[in-house]
């Protein structure tokens, strides 16, 4: 049994075009139609916000429900990056509270000062 080849519609974004934007003033692409969130990853970023508490966030639910992933989007803050496609010449910066510091390391670490709260919500 022969199956045709699939030829993408003309709206549907071919995975060898790619997107470029600013995050925190440093370059990142990705896949044009992919997310903020799938471009940060991608860069190699784990956690751009921290909490009022000093807690790293990034992406977690990738589905917009737990605004863990919040950033803001050329001026526009409280944007959640797993939801908004990346976009050619975007300026996307880390979603600070007023008393954090820029986040720093991998959110994913075994660190015990970097927890998630969420984990205690899923208990």
């Amino acid at each position: 049994m022969s199956h045709a080849a699939h030829s993408p519609s003309p709206q549907t974004p071919q995975a060898s075009q790619r997107v470029r934007a600013t995050f925190d003033g440093e370059p990142i692409e990705t896949a044009a139609g992919s997310s903020i969130a799938a471009a940060l990853t991608e860069s190699g970023c784990s956690a751009w916000r921290t909490t009022a508490n000093g807690k790293q966030r990034g992406l977690f639910c990738g589905i917009g429900i737990c605004f863990d992933c919040i950033v803001e989007v050329d001026g526009e803050s409280g944007q959640r990056a797993c939801m908004i496609p990346l976009e050619d010449g975007m300026d996307v910066r880390p979603q600070r509270s007023r008393s954090s510091a820029p986040p720093t390391g991998d959110a994913t670490s075994n660190d015990s000062s970097v927890s998630d709260s969420n984990s205690e919500a899923t208990k």
